[in-house]
């Protein structure tokens, strides 16, 4: 039977409409004699305030699909990022961490995914209140920055709540929530090693805190949290180590610039490479179609090197019985470095200025001794990759900060809490190692010391040491100054209960900037920078909202909440919100929720320079080379199989994101100790942002023909990608939970949880007023949806031993089957991914708690895939995990 008068045990609180996953299930011996005193002398319960309502109430009261996570469960089972942690909710549909940033130039760190609507539409706050987002994106909290240490629980609301929070509240909220106060001194140190080379993590955080708040009026804690990982290589893992060949998924890509270099004999127009013919330099580089390619995707480091460090601080201060101030400081940096293949320098065919020449008194010109073969006598036109100069090593520096003021309390019979913030957000991109100077390379081919053909001399490693360029090119900030206040209380009684009563409002400054350092970017043209402009933006939010918690009759109450938001830029909106919680007898909760949504445009979105980038796969030019055929005009080597340039960047014609929730769901609880719980969510948005998949823009010229520019000469410059508004998203699914926690028996305290999604629809557009496309269970439009997703964990606790089994499981989906891949092997289904992850921990020692374990128990490999929109090969580094079976460690030691 539900009982809202006992304790908030995890199962109980899923008739909240929250749902305990993980380890909470499992009542540790402590608590469970806890548990049975207050049973046996009931307390008068706490009302708190719960994400996705401005109303304090009891956690059971809540009418809205609330997922609790502990932050002791998530340590046990090793997590040791924010990502981490949240790559195990059901409801988060892709991995956007790290690892997905190699390749992709401005390094934006992690990202949470709710219902697959992406980062953008996921609202993640910090004790209720928001960050700033990521710099170079400006459109999502870069996780990296979350202090986990610190976190006592992760609140993530699964419904659309505009109403309450405003913009990016569309797919979701999830609020990271840290300790309130803490007294002592903790050190806890983990390793993580995993079985196969690279990969490696450590991470160390220190705790520490004083003064009772109740006793002294006040508490000062603190909390440093250290972690680092290092690097894997592609030849470290067989599923990546093939890259572009890869004849067991149909892949045989590779980039037209290479080692040795292909040419183009300007007088002869024809193309070669005077090594094609001998098989040209394996193991990376292989013949194709008369010239080289070069294998690049088998020479990256497809997960980077990342170190993080976070530092929190936090003082409270009772004023009286009934009111507290706070101060709170928040510092998190991460550096992460990519690996990927070396250099590359393009030739345009044009024997220009501008162009990668070698001449005929080039001691390197074919048939001069040296290079075999012969040439036209003419110049060539090349289109080279540095190998000689090491691979191109760039450093991603990201940090964020936030200091906030508050008070909350009670006033008059009104809860209140009011806070100032200040937040802000820098990144950088910097190059380390293997970027060249593109003028001394041009210099260097004319004046016949570098040989694009074979080994360097001497003198040609020398001169490559000299036009090595380092230093920062991009550097990006945001920040958010924030004022804002809540005030509640009961207006009066109602038959069936007590009016809750809700307002509050916010005014928020947001600032962005982006500036390019020209002096290093101008040289250094794989940056793809040479065109960006330095720029900046800023604007002004004002809101109002109001809540009305209202009981309809015993068994009926109802959440009314409506909100305004004045955006300086981009205008004005109001969102309603309506729930309904129906509670016919006690084992039984019904709830549903309506409401309105909206995303305004970030300021990057609206404002980021626009910059070129390579396409993270080669493509054939559709004019010059249609179906890697080559057409009159056209070149082989610089039309055929190219990584192009693709112009990134912000639209100042973009229009907000609009969005229509609704939810219906039943929780049950048969017996005490098992709860179960489904709900359905449905969400239409109109107007969503993003960019159009390079892989549709080359699969389609004719719908994408001005997104081609071309050089006078008619061939490719870039294809253009910035931001635009694609059209509408609809898409519906179910959440089901399950808890069990069994009878206390001799043997110990057993329990299982279960938090599943299930999504029946998603359908897009690429326009406004297009066709509907889909990607459920199918890749399309640069991502796939998971049919089903689901975490399941088993615990058992007796005495000071505990253990945990997690099963993490993912359906399988047809595959990208892209150009790229031979028509016969253009059916691929991706397969289902099921990881297994295992703990056990011992606090029998006065102070200290051991906890060993094994991440991905069987040393399952990430699904095989063809897609070639990212820069790692033979999976999707979005949604499979490279590091394979990992063990570890974790000591936590209580000084006092």
């Amino acid at each position: 039977m539900i009982n809202e008068r006992r304790p908030p045990h995890p199962l109980h609180m899923m008739l909240s409409g929250s749902v305990a996953i993980g380890l909470g299930l499992l009542a540790q011996p402590l608590q469970a004699q806890d548990e049975n005193k207050e049973e046996e002398e009931p307390q008068q319960m706490q009302r708190v305030e719960i994400t996705g309502s401005s109303i304090k109430r009891l956690v059971a009261e809540g009418a809205l699909p609330v997922t609790i996570i502990k932050a002791d469960d998530f340590v046990k089972l090793g997590s040791t990022t924010a990502a981490e942690v949240l790559s195990n909710v059901s409801g988060n549909q892709t991995n956007y961490t790290t690892t997905a940033n190699v390749g992709a130039g401005r390094t934006v760190g992690a990202a949470a995914d709710l219902r697959g609507l992406g980062p953008n539409k996921t609202l993640v706050l910090l004790n209720g209140r928001r960050l700033a987002n990521a710099a170079f994106d400006g459109s999502a909290v870069n996780l990296n920055v979350i202090p986990v240490a610190a976190l006592d629980r992760v609140e993530i609301l699964r419904d659309g709540a505009s109403a309450i929070y405003g913009t990016d509240a569309i797919g979701g909220v999830i609020n990271f929530i840290t300790k309130r106060s803490y007294t002592g001194l903790n050190l806890s140190a983990e390793g993580i090693a995993p079985q196969q080379s690279g990969g490696a993590e450590k991470r160390f955080n220190l705790s520490g805190g004083f003064g009772d708040l109740d006793k002294d009026r006040y508490n000062f804690f603190g909390v440093i949290d250290y972690h680092s990982q290092n690097a894997v290589k592609a030849s470290d893992r067989s599923f990546a180590a093939p890259g572009g060949q890869n004849p067991g998924l149909g892949l045989n890509a590779g980039s037209g610039n290479t080692h040795p270099a292909n040419y183009y004999d300007i007088n002869a127009d024809q193309s070669g490479n005077p090594y094609s013919a001998s098989g040209c330099r394996p193991p990376y580089a292989f013949t194709q179609d008369g010239v080289c390619r070069y294998n690049s995707q088998a020479v990256i480091g497809i997960v980077p090197k990342t170190e993080e460090i976070a530092v929190i601080g936090k003082g409270k201060f009772k004023l009286d019985a009934d009111n507290t101030a706070s101060v709170e400081y928040l510092h998190a940096q991460s550096k992460v470095k990519t690996n990927i293949a070396g250099d590359v320098f393009a030739g345009d065919g044009s024997g220009s200025s501008s162009d990668y020449v070698i001449n005929p008194n080039s001691p390197y010109y074919p048939g001069n001794g040296i290079t075999p073969g012969s040439a036209s006598g003419g110049p060539l036109s090349l289109n080279w990759r540095s190998v000689d100069a090491g691979q191109r090593v760039g450093e991603s520096k990201n940090s964020s900060d936030r200091l906030l003021f508050s008070l909350d309390g009670t006033l008059a019979g009104w809860d209140y809490k009011t806070g100032l913030s200040y937040a802000m957000s820098k990144a950088s991109e910097a190059l380390v190692g293997g970027y060249l100077n593109s003028n001394m390379v041009r210099e260097g081919f004319l004046n016949g010391i570098l040989n694009p053909f074979g080994p360097q001399s001497a003198a040609g490693i020398d001169y490559l040491k000299q036009a090595q360029m380092s230093g920062v090119y991009l550097d990006a900030k945001t920040q958010v100054t924030s004022l804002d206040f809540t005030a509640s209380r009961e207006l009066f009684q109602l038959p069936a209960g007590p009016l809750g009563f809700a307002l509050g409002g916010e005014f928020r400054k947001e600032q962005a900037s982006f500036n390019v350092n020209h002096a290093l970017s101008d040289l250094v043209e794989s940056t793809g920078s040479q065109d960006s402009k330095s720029a900046s933006g800023s604007r002004s939010v004002k809101a109002l909202f109001t809540e009305l918690n209202v009981p309809i009759v015993k068994s009926l109450e109802a959440q009314l909440a409506l909100r305004y938001d004045g955006y300086s830029d981009v205008g004005s909106t109001v969102n309603p919100k309506v729930a309904l919680r129906f509670q016919p007898a006690k084992e039984i909760m019904f709830r549903s929720s309506y409401s309105t949504g909206f995303r305004a445009p970030s300021l990057y979105e609206l404002n980021n320079p626009n910059a070129n980038t390579y396409t993270a796969a080669p493509y054939n030019d559709p004019m010059l080379c249609p179906g890697g055929n080559v057409a009159p005009g056209g070149i082989p080597a610089r039309d055929c199989k190219q990584q192009f340039f693709k112009m990134q960047g912000g639209n100042k014609n973009l229009q907000p994101e609009k969005s229509n929730s609704f939810t219906l769901g039943m929780v049950i609880e048969p017996h005490p100790n098992i709860t179960a719980s489904v709900d359905y969510w449905n969400i239409k948005i109109k107007d969503q942002i993003s960019v159009i998949p390079e892989s549709e823009i080359f699969a389609d010229p004719v719908k994408y023909a001005d997104k081609f520019v071309r050089n006078p000469d008619g061939s490719l410059s870039h294809i253009i990608d910035t931001n635009v508004n694609l059209g509408n998203v609809h898409t519906s699914g179910f959440d089901l939970g399950f808890a069990w926690r069994l009878p206390k028996t001799a043997w110990g305290n057993f329990g299982v949880s279960l938090d599943g999604t299930y999504v029946s629809q998603y359908d897009y557009q690429t326009e406004a007023g297009g066709e509907y496309l889909n990607n459920l269970a199918a890749y399309s439009g640069g991502g796939v949806i998971f049919r089903w997703r689901h975490a399941a964990t088993f615990n058992w606790s007796r005495g000071p031993w505990s253990v945990a089994l997690q099963q993490v499981h993912t359906t399988g989906y047809r595959d990208q089957n892209g150009s790229q891949v031979a028509e016969g092997y253009r059916n691929h289904q991706v397969g289902s991914y099921t990881r297994y992850n295992a703990s056990g921990s011992y606090s029998g020692f006065k102070n200290l708690t051991l906890t060993a374990g094994i991440k991905n128990l069987f040393n399952t490999d990430p699904p095989a895939s063809n897609v070639t929109d990212n820069f790692q090969y033979g999976y999707d580094a979005r949604y499979g995990d490279a590091i394979g079976r990992a063990f570890f460690v974790r000591a936590n030691y209580q000084f006092f």
